[in-house]
């Protein structure tokens, strides 16, 4: 019998599906040619930072002290860090947050890991809806919870309301919503967003306990033709925001996010002080000392959003006419598409052979499905179609 941590050598040696087809698309590049690899598969943004990102960078590394800049900050992140982003937040949406609402992470997936290891005890339920991020699964079984998935409505990609009130047991201790949602590009509407928070409303006092909100938020910018996100904690108390500028910045690989934990959560120092024990746990320490400060001064920029609704017009409208049936995405740079055949996981093996690289929707407990992420230069998207409109013409 092996020594180790089975779970998590399956864990290191079994990329997600996701990576999977990025590494193969790499090694098909060098093979052919990178022009000649369609590559969909993993949510990279193609579109770069804004220069005030690399001039700040620039700018702090120039005239900071370096034994402060490289050393370490507390542990919750810089005071002015979190100072500047709670004026950042209070100006976008009228709220009154400070400093100590907000807690620096390494991205959103160490702002979630915070959050459910932080909230969540053994036997605890969270409840994810299809389709959602296939991490949202790790990170939960990893925080000693169980996952609960409700079945998608792939109609319009909102929430299938039965079903959630069914799974709605008294061991539920959160729920995880990821609205822009990664992979559908489905945004919640208020309507929906209302009746979400009069359910957990209703069930936290008939369980005489407060169900969580987890709130993964790092595509909140990234909406199209007036789409308006509504902002959770309006809606329902018990909400926990996750949010990284991997996205709205274009900073993927600096991995800087926060948690913000809003004053009027129920027992708000001890859930604040449990997010910050997970982080502790998790052998955290503090996010990076430099992007803390670049993404802090940054936080009202976003990358030129208008290249991913440009590429999201023109493969959705092309898809359409191929055939395809594809329900638009309000935000994001992910469409989700059904598969030619109820097989997702053969369909994308078959777009395979014709070096078009896109993820089977059962990875995101959604099949029937792919997700194509076009956040790349729409050359590609462009010289793609012929191989869209082939891989078509196979199921006429």
């Amino acid at each position: 019998m092996s020594n180790l941590n089975e779970k998590m050598a399956a864990l290191g040696t079994q990329r997600s599906v996701i990576r999977e087809l990025f590494e193969y698309g790499k090694m098909k590049a060098e093979e052919i040619g990178a022009e000649n690899v369609f590559d969909f598969s993993i949510g990279n943004p193609s579109v770069p930072s804004p220069a005030l990102v690399n001039e700040t960078a620039q700018k702090i590394l120039a005239e900071m002290d370096p034994v402060v800049l490289h050393g370490y900050t507390s542990a919750q992140g810089d005071a002015d860090v979190r100072t500047m982003l709670s004026d950042s937040v209070n100006r976008r949406f009228h709220t009154d947050y400070t400093a100590d609402n907000f807690y620096m992470t390494a991205g959103a997936a160490a702002a979630l890991c915070c959050c459910l290891h932080g909230l969540c005890c053994s036997g605890d339920k969270v409840i994810l809806f299809a389709p959602y991020f296939p991490e949202y699964a790790v990170f939960t079984e990893g925080a000693g919870a169980e996952p609960v998935i409700i079945p998608a409505d792939t109609g319009a990609f909102q929430i299938d309301f039965a079903a959630f009130e069914q799974a709605l047991t008294p061991s539920v201790k959160a729920v995880i919503v990821n609205s822009p949602n990664n992979p559908s590009g489905a945004v919640y509407n208020e309507d929906t967003v209302k009746k979400l928070a009069e359910i957990l409303e209703a069930k936290s006092a008939e369980y005489h306990h407060p169900i969580y909100l987890i709130a993964d938020e790092p595509y909140r910018e990234i909406v199209f033709s007036g789409t308006r996100v509504p902002f959770l904690p309006d809606f329902y108390r018990n909400t926990l925001v996750c949010y990284s500028w991997s996205k709205s910045l274009s900073l993927p690989g600096q991995r800087m996010g926060y948690v913000l934990v809003p004053s009027a959560v129920q027992d708000f120092e001890q859930v604040y002080a449990a997010v910050a024990g997970a982080g502790r746990m998790l052998g955290y320490v503090n996010a990076p000392s430099l992007f803390q400060r670049v993404c802090a001064a940054c936080a009202d920029e976003t990358s030129d959003i208008s290249i991913y609704e440009t590429n999201k017009n023109l493969l959705m409208n092309s898809l359409r006419d191929m055939g395809y049936h594809v329900v638009e995405p309000g935000g994001t740079f992910y469409m989700f598409p059904r598969s030619l055949e109820q097989d997702d996981v053969a369909f994308a093996e078959r777009a395979k052979e014709l070096n078009l690289l896109i993820v089977p929707g059962c990875g995101f407990g959604c099949p029937g499905h792919v997700r194509i992420s076009y956040c790349v230069p729409t050359s590609r998207i462009e010289k793609s179609l012929p191989a869209f409109e082939k891989l078509a013409g196979m199921y006429r």
